[in-house]
């Protein structure tokens, strides 16, 4: 039956009341599935168009909304190969693929050319005479289609951003927190036999380094640097448990074997062999002038006898922890240190770097750097301060944590 001009000026009203409360509820507060349910209801109860199909790209492409399509219909088009070719409003009752026979109009939704959504209509109802609901409402259809599609996105936007904000909130507490677990320069325990210099600089947020100086009894000293595979929260969480495993277990009368052996025992258990961490873990004597080491698969720290003018790798050792449920085999390093000597020992982020488009391992910096009778102190200053060049100059790019722990025996 047609239309009289008041039945019109309603329809046209409406219409335009649809495409404002829609406009508005961009920036307000709907879910997608109440945007979906008021297009829906738009479509279906208010312009007799009674199949509705509407696919979104996000990330893969996904049905928001399926009304009066049978799940064969709605499960058996492929988006990527069914849809994609349709770049503009397309009548496809006629169209050769079976499939898409079951609508009368598909409306994709492109954003820089590239189609993000498609609405696919039909009008089933075939005891109504007269224009078909789907043509008749085709370009309000299309319109409120882009609105709806701009809705959503921009609901996604926002829970993204906040999702965001969350995280960064989380990763600058988790960030005080562990700095918290290293140890500040002024606690360090100094005495008159040994000075102690240390730096850490995470490369983000949370980092996988760490290190640690405990005052044992009569006067011994014991110390441990170490660096955990990966990035990220994992590894923070993972060296935050070690931190806690490590200042429980050593204590003066335990060995340094012993005491790697139980670190490796709860790494496993912590990590479940998806993570291991390399450690370079050791205890000074002042009055015996002996050090005892074990380097776990880390970097080898670089001893200077001041005296003989020799440098020294402490290699010995074992495997990272956490890398295998026993470690065969334990081999415990020693050094008299009978002359001033010193010390440093680091992580990976110190010696590897890219430059040029290639990575590189490089430890002469640090060799460089303690072959003087300068302090320890003196020494990780230049270190820092030449590495820190480097990167401002753009000659190199860091791309791990840094941390330096230096020595210097008396």
């Amino acid at each position: 039956m047609a239309f009289t001009s008041s039945n019109r000026l309603k329809l046209t009203t409406f219409k335009l009341n649809a495409l404002l409360s829609m406009a508005q509820a961009i920036s307000g507060e709907m879910t997608t599935e109440d945007l979906m349910d008021r297009f829906r209801s738009i479509l279906n109860d208010d312009l007799d168009i009674d199949r509705v199909l509407f696919f979104k790209f996000e990330e893969e492409w996904k049905v928001l909304l399926s009304t009066n399509c049978p799940e064969k219909i709605s499960s058996a088009i492929n988006p990527e190969v069914d849809l994609l070719p349709f770049d503009d409003i397309t009548f496809i009752s006629t169209s050769t693929n079976p499939i898409l026979q079951e609508f009368d109009i598909i409306i994709p939704v492109v954003q820089n050319n590239h189609p993000l959504a498609f609405v696919l209509i039909a009008d089933t109802n075939e005891e109504e005479k007269g224009v078909s609901a789907t043509i008749k409402h085709l370009n309000f259809v299309q319109t409120l289609s882009i609105i709806i599609f701009v809705a959503i996105e921009n609901l996604r936007l926002f829970h993204t951003a906040l999702e965001q904000e969350a995280m960064k909130k989380e990763l600058e507490l988790a960030s005080k927190m562990q700095n918290l677990l290293i140890p500040n320069q002024q606690d360090l325990p100094q005495t008159l036999n040994v000075r102690i210099q240390s730096y850490y600089h995470p490369h983000s947020e949370v980092g996988g380094d760490f290190y640690d100086v405990i005052a044992l009894e009569r006067d011994e000293i014991g110390f441990c640097i170490a660096d955990v595979s990966g990035k990220g929260m994992a590894a923070a969480i993972l060296m935050s448990n070690f931190q806690a495993n490590l200042r429980a277990l050593f204590t003066y009368d335990i060995t340094l074997t012993g005491l790697v052996e139980k670190l490796n025992t709860r790494v496993m258990a912590s990590a479940k062999g998806e993570r291991f961490i390399t450690l370079f873990i050791g205890r000074y004597n002042p009055k015996r002038k002996t050090l005892e080491y074990i380097n776990a698969g880390h970097n080898p720290p670089v001893f200077y006898n001041t005296r003989t003018k020799k440098t020294e790798l402490l290699t010995s050792g074992c495997v990272g922890l956490g890398m295998i449920d026993d470690i065969p085999i334990i081999t415990v390093g020693s050094l008299r240190v009978t002359s001033p000597s010193k010390l440093i020992c680091y992580t990976d982020g110190l010696v590897e770097y890219s430059t040029e488009g290639k990575v590189v391992m490089d430890h002469s910096i640090i060799e460089d750097s303690i072959r003087n009778n300068s302090p320890i102190e003196e020494n990780v200053n230049t270190i820092i301060k030449t590495r820190m060049e480097q990167a401002e100059r753009k000659e190199i790019r860091i791309f791990d944590d840094i941390s330096i722990l230096g020595f210097d025996f008396r």
